[in-house]
C-alpha cells in the first residue's frame, strides 16, 4: 500500500501526549501543529524544484525554488488545526476548504461546504485531517480533488485505522498517505481505537467526557 508511517522520536513523544485524555486543549492544539510540521516535511520530500539565480550580499549565486503549485485542503473542522503549521513551511501554497460532517446514524460523510476554484488545478494537493477513521471524509475529498483535475494527492493524518486506509486506496490507489500511527480497529461508533477521541472537539475545546 501507498502508506508511510513516520516513526520519529519527536513524533512518538508528541503522539503520546495527544492520546492522553488529560492533555488540555491549548497543548493539544500545539501538539497537532508540531506533528503537522513533521508530517509535511516527509510528505514534501519529492516536490520538484527549479534553479534560480539570486544576489547574495556578495555575489550572484544559484539557488532553488519550488516548481509546482501546492494546495492545502483541510477537512473542516479538525483539519484547520494543521493548516497554519504547514502554511508556515509553504507560504505560497493555496488553501481550499472542504466541510464534511459524519452522519451519526450512517457514519457516512455529509458535505456542507466546498470552496474550490474554476481555474487550473494545483499540481500537488495536501489533504489535512488529524484522523482517518472510516475513510469516508478522505475519499470524498479525494473525489473532489480528482474532479478538479489534481494529478497528485497526499493525505496527511495523525492517526489512521486500517479500515480507513483500505477504503481510501480502494477508491484511489494513487493517494499517498502519511501517518504517525495506524491503529488496529474502530469501535461500534466508528471511533479509532485506541485513538485520541474526537480531534475536532479537543482542538476547539468542545470535548465532553462520556458518562
Amino acid at each position: 500500500m501507498n502508506v508511510q508511517e513516520v516513526h520519529h522520536p519527536l513524533i512518538q513523544h508528541h503522539l503520546t501526549r495527544l492520546r492522553n485524555r488529560q492533555t488540555e486543549p491549548i497543548e493539544f492544539r500545539n501538539l497537532i501543529r508540531r506533528v503537522a510540521v513533521l508530517l509535511a516535511y516527509e510528505a514534501t520530500k519529492d516536490l520538484q524544484t527549479q534553479p534560480i539565480d539570486i544576489e547574495t550580499p556578495l555575489i550572484t549565486a544559484q539557488g532553488s525554488a519550488l516548481a509546482q503549485s501546492i494546495g492545502l485542503v483541510p477537512i473542516l473542522r479538525a483539519g484547520l488545526g494543521m493548516v497554519d503549521a504547514v502554511l508556515d513551511l509553504i507560504p505560497q501554497a493555496e488553501v481550499w476548504h472542504l466541510g464534511l460532517y459524519r452522519d451519526e446514524k450512517t457514519a457516512r460523510p455529509v458535505e456542507y461546504y466546498k470552496k474550490f476554484p474554476h481555474s487550473e488545478p494545483v499540481d500537488v494537493a495536501l489533504v489535512l485531517d488529524p484522523m482517518l477513521a472510516t475513510g469516508g471524509s478522505a475519499t470524498a475529498a479525494v473525489s473532489t480533488l480528482r474532479s478538479w483535475g489534481v494529478p497528485k494527492i497526499k493525505l496527511l493524518t495523525v492517526i489512521a485505522s486500517r479500515d480507513g486506509i483500505e477504503e481510501v486506496h480502494q477508491q484511489d490507489s494513487g493517494v499517498q498517505i502519511f501517518v504517525t500511527a495506524v491503529d488496529p480497529e474502530l469501535n461500534v461508533e466508528k471511533f479509532i481505537i485506541p485513538g485520541l477521541g474526537d480531534a475536532g472537539d479537543r482542538i476547539f475545546n468542545t470535548f465532553k467526557e462520556r458518562d
